[in-house]
């Protein structure tokens, strides 16, 4: 189908660069449309599948809005299923094309120069072809654990006439090269060894950590090492997955059901109520201390909220409210408390005025440990 769609990729680029960008220029002649011929659309009762062919104008408008666009939830690939297909509410999003600015800021954290031998990862293959036109072809290597993935974006990148070289494996494993970067578009927690092995000296890695907002830069040191920094604005990433589902590490349905009871302890908090993921800072500082909290949240009429925390080991809270404004009730089971490790975190908030991750020092020693640090604040993953 021949659309015209180079317009809408200008205004795109034009919505999130400047014209004098490095970037402008691969955005503003990239054909996203034909990464995402068909995607997941939230709708009533779960997700939709929506066809690019059949509404050429919604396909134009969703390809060329700086919006995450889901295209597999759990092994389900939106590419392979009817128009209409709807699935409830419950798969997690497995691979997207992510919103075009966010690509471009994690390609600029990396700092992609002439010449670089740049390994990045595949998912809708929109981001490889924006590296494969700032580099060439020549020096991409994209990578993705889903065959599936791979070879439709191979196949997408011939169009346009890009053939990087590609590969379908395990991102956390070994890799097939050397490269001067690595820009992961998935989050990983830690990092892996092999990146290291796989990083020439002197050259860069960026990713995000899992379960954060936290966008994590590192130069690869002479010893092995890398050495860094946490970027002072966020992102969030789908994290990595070892097969054909993410792995499913929530909390146990009878921990939610015990989230609803009395717990062992009920007190009143010192602050008003706080939904974590609504603070991209408070939320990575929690996962950074306590690595697998999930969250729910419910709103009752007359404009009261209730939120819940619950971790795997079998440790929960449950906050209520009649408003945002006021002092929530918690009850608290299992063996850890974790509104009073949030209450913590809000406490070193209210006190210092900011939370130290963004703007962090990283050390990644060389068997791969990885701390972040900052003034008398450190935390290793």
């Amino acid at each position: 189908m021949d659309l015209d769609w180079e317009g809408h990729a200008r205004h795109l680029a034009d919505m999130v660069l400047r014209p004098e960008s490095r970037w402008w220029k691969p955005v503003a002649s990239t054909a996203r449309h034909l990464f995402v011929p068909r995607w997941w659309e939230r709708g009533a009762g779960g997700r939709v599948v929506r066809d690019g062919a059949a509404d050429a104008e919604a396909w134009l408008t969703a390809a060329y809005a700086d919006t995450t666009l889901v295209t597999r939830l759990g092994t389900v690939h939106a590419d392979q299923l009817e128009p209409g297909t709807l699935i409830p509410s419950g798969p997690w999003p497995t691979s997207s094309s992510t919103l075009p600015s966010l690509v471009v800021t994690m390609y600029r954290h990396a700092t992609l120069a002439d010449g670089c031998e740049t390994l990045v990862t595949t998912g809708s293959g929109y981001g490889t072809a924006l590296a494969c036109h700032r580099l060439g072809a020549e020096l991409v290597t994209s990578v993705d654990i889903d065959a599936y993935l791979v070879t439709a974006a191979a196949e997408r990148l011939g169009t346009i006439g890009w053939h990087p070289h590609t590969a379908v494996l395990d991102l956390t494993g070994p890799l097939p090269g050397q490269y001067d970067r690595i820009v992961s578009t998935v989050s990983v927690r830690p990092v892996p060894l092999s990146w290291l092995t796989a990083l020439r000296p002197g050259g860069r890695l960026v990713t995000t950590i899992t379960g954060t907002g936290l966008i994590l830069v590192a130069d690869k040191l002479a010893d092995g090492g890398a050495r860094g920094y946490i970027a002072g604005t966020g992102a969030s990433f789908m994290s990595t997955r070892h097969g054909d589902d993410h792995d499913d590490t929530s909390p146990a349905t009878t921990i939610w059901e015990a989230a609803d009871g009395d717990g062992e302890t009920v007190s009143a908090s010192r602050y008003p109520l706080l939904h974590v993921p609504d603070s991209w800072a408070v939320r990575s500082m929690l996962e950074l201390q306590m690595p697998g909290v999930e969250h729910r949240m419910q709103r009752h009429d007359g404009g009261g909220l209730t939120v819940w925390m619950a971790h795997p080991d079998g440790s929960w809270a449950r906050a209520s409210a009649d408003s945002r404004r006021a002092s929530p009730t918690v009850h608290q089971g299992g063996p850890r408390r974790l509104w009073d490790a949030l209450e913590d975190i809000r406490d070193r908030l209210n006190i210092a005025g900011e939370l130290p991750v963004y703007g962090a020092q990283v050390t990644i020693t060389p068997d791969g440990e990885t701390t972040l640090s900052r003034g008398r604040w450190s935390a290793t993953l």
